[in-house]
């Protein structure tokens, strides 16, 4: 075991876990913060993405060692009211169905717009690639991309 200092959410957090634990794991079962959610394990489904450094990652892959002193954001901490363009646009176009899938749907387009304000189809496809959706929402996660899009330069 090893002593760890995490920045999460803007907030300071000490844990003492295996080097190799991923953050996911850190994140659920240490810091009780489980909107992040386990999906497969393997980096291929994108439900656990969060931003680290402000970029979309996979942490169901990534071992705690290798994040001390970055800047780690959860779903939980992407507004603090729910109130993220895209978190908006989500509820206004509808996305979700079953819901699972839609935390790392979000951080990853939160990270896209984060980065290209006014994306293109393809930047759109090219971004979302990797996060699955059983329900297939796939059409109006699109179409809320696009809106928070124009709702972050209106």
């Amino acid at each position: 075991m090893a002593e760890f200092s995490l920045k999460i959410n803007g907030k300071s957090h000490t844990v003492e876990v295996d080097p190799d634990t991923p953050l996911l794991w850190v994140l659920r079962d240490h810091l009780k913060l489980v909107g992040t959610k386990y999906g497969c394990g393997i980096a291929q489904c994108g439900a656990c993405t969060v931003h680290y450094n402000g970029s979309a990652v996979r942490s169901c892959q990534l071992p705690v060692s290798s994040v001390a002193e970055s800047e780690i954001t959860t779903i939980e901490g992407l507004s603090e009211n729910g109130d993220h363009p895209v978190q908006k646009a989500w509820l206004e176009i509808d996305v979700p169905q079953c819901g699972y899938c839609q935390a790392g749907q979000i951080m990853s387009a939160a990270a896209l717009l984060q980065r290209n304000p006014n994306p293109s189809d393809t930047d759109i496809e090219t971004a979302m690639n990797g996060n699955i959706c059983r329900c297939g929402t796939y059409t109006r996660i699109k179409a809320a991309i696009k809106t928070a899009a124009r709702s972050q330069t209106a």
